[in-house]
């Protein structure tokens, strides 16, 4: 894939994953911490793909 397209879909992805959290701060209940988790494991879905070149 190409280094541009790699670059936009994870900024994509992380801002998704940051509006998701930070929209779902104010619901209090299962439902809004649902969401949040999934905004998290966005996040650190990220984390492992950046880091999955340096543990080769």
């Amino acid at each position: 894939m190409n280094k541009w397209v790699n670059v936009i879909i994870n900024i994509v992805i992380f801002v998704v994953c940051i509006m998701l959290i930070c929209t779902q701060q104010r619901n209090v209940g299962p439902k809004g911490l649902g969401i949040m988790v999934v905004g998290l494991a966005g996040i650190l879905f990220l984390l492992y793909r950046y880091n999955k070149q340096y543990t080769k």
